[in-house]
């Protein structure tokens, strides 16, 4: 094992989990605002435009939690490499894609990347000084909901200066270089669990995810109702059903369903899926109510550059929040920030439903709605890694982020159907689609709230002693510099 001496100093291993965890966030939402160009650069239709996202959710859904236990099984410093080798590819081959067909493919390997975050959370729980983890494990995930944000918000001024194609380049060379300093800086984790990766139980759960985000995404194209949706649904719940028993059954499960079964750990994974389902809804429908055209009594008829502009708060605020969960959690227990963070959600998102009128109340919504929901992505990651033993770091903290993900798709899903639901005679969402909308999200963000009520109360002292306890029987980490 390397002496304590000769291991990477701590900020350098984060500033590198960091550009990572970033990049993969940034990577899932800037094509968002930009599909119809896509769409038109490719000589595609809307429907099948729609998989360059579809694609990219339903890869990221099913290698998130598989690549954490391979980091938990063999290392995690390859797997954080290998993760960013994926995004790497991915981009290039999403800046040269001469179709739509080697632009979806493309995204299929970006998605691979998604494992970067239960990644770097197990690096974090393995390098870090005790004193440091909670908060960087905060920092971490708020840059999920930074980058989700931030996406949207820059995607206008890179189309609009350099080409779509840019969307890809840029990610590509940042990650490339994040591969290569997490290749020559970040030290093998000295944490393993040993045992092969099963294979029937990483099947079977490819094998109930992708169907049911493959439903839950088209259904509102298809319609809930169609044959189409309620067979992939069910083939989801059977399969499902049968990946549970052989997790059971299992000598080496890829997923322990005892670790499932932990209050502290589905409780937050039961947050993690509402305010996934919040987040993602708000994200991906406010840029299409601001650009809706002024000719409907409501739309502010905004270009792709200027809506990103009025979600920019949003972002910002998620920021902010990845500095103040932990030094809140500290002070009034992570529970409580959890259950706070939600409630201002559901306020802030709730306020939409009344007041969107003007400028200033879609920057009022969108900074209270960020201060949040931020707040309560930043609260997850320490939660989720601090109820299970270091051992299962990286599976846990993918699955969680894997229900966001789910949480995401389903929001999505549902929020589309609502706002469709009703159209003028251009066929443009009514404004009191929106309306219906936003309130659905905003119950959605209070009952995050109430179900971090069920969360295990825990000292900020006994949280930080559960995020650096080793775990019986693995190597000891080694000593990073304080």
């Amino acid at each position: 094992m390397t002496s304590p001496a000769r291991r990477t100093h701590y900020l350098l291993t984060y500033a590198i989990i960091a550009v990572a965890a970033a990049s993969f966030a940034l990577l899932q939402s800037m094509t968002v605002p930009v599909l119809p160009r896509i769409e038109s650069e490719l000589g595609t239709d809307q429907s099948t435009v729609t998989w360059v996202l579809t694609a990219y959710l339903l890869s990221a859904s099913v290698f998130t939690p598989i690549i954490g236990r391979l980091g938990d099984a063999y290392g995690k410093e390859r797997m954080l490499v290998l993760s960013l080798g994926c995004l790497s590819a991915g981009s290039l081959i999403a800046a040269v894609a001469p179709s739509i067909e080697v632009m979806i493919a493309a995204r299929v390997v970006t998605g691979v990347g998604g494992g970067v975050l239960p990644i770097s959370f197990g690096i974090i729980r393995d390098e870090f000084p005790e004193r440091r983890i909670s908060a960087a494990v905060s920092l971490v995930s708020s840059l999920m909901a930074v980058g989700f944000g931030a996406g949207i918000v820059i995607a206008g001024p890179i189309v609009s200066w350099l080409g779509y194609h840019w969307l890809f380049w840029l990610p590509f060379i940042v990650t490339t270089v994040a591969a290569l300093a997490a290749k020559l800086f970040i030290p093998e984790s000295p944490v393993r669990t040993p045992g092969r990766v099963p294979v029937l139980p990483a099947l079977l759960l490819a094998g109930w995810l992708v169907p049911l985000l493959l439903g839950l995404s088209q259904a509102p194209h298809w319609g809930w109702a169609s044959p189409e949706v309620i067979t992939l649904v069910l083939v989801s719940v059977v399969v499902a059903v049968a990946w549970v028993v052989v997790e059971q059954r299992i000598a080496v499960p890829l997923i322990d369903m005892r670790m499932m079964r932990r209050r502290g750990v589905w409780t937050t994974n039961l947050v993690a899926l509402l305010i996934g389902f919040a987040m993602y809804s708000m994200f991906g429908f406010l840029p299409q109510f601001l650009q809706t055209p002024e000719s409907t009594g409501y739309g502010f008829g905004l270009d792709t550059t200027a809506s990103g502009l009025l979600i920019l708060p949003n972002a910002v605020a998620a920021f902010v929040c990845g500095l103040l969960a932990a030094p809140l959690a500290r002070l009034v227990g992570a529970k409580s920030v959890v259950v706070a963070g939600s409630a201002l959600a559901a306020m802030g998102i709730g306020t939409f439903v009344l007041f969107h009128e003007a400028s200033w109340q879609i920057l009022m919504v969108n900074t209270m709605a960020g201060l949040g929901t931020g707040i309560v992505f930043s609260s997850l990651g320490p939660l989720i890694i601090a109820a299970v033993p270091p051992e299962q770091t990286g599976v846990a903290s993918g699955m969680n982020a894997n229900i966001r993900t789910i949480g995401g798709a389903i929001g999505s899903a549902v929020t589309a159907t609502i706002v469709t639901s009703s159209v003028d005679g251009a066929g443009l969402p009514l404004e009191s689609g929106y309306a219906h909308a936003f309130a659905v999200i905003a119950a959605v963000a209070l009952a995050s709230g109430l179900a971090g009520l069920s969360i295990p109360s825990i000292s900020s002292r006994r949280l930080e002693r559960q995020l650096a306890a080793e775990p019986t029987g693995a190597l000891e980490p080694a000593a990073c510099p304080a």
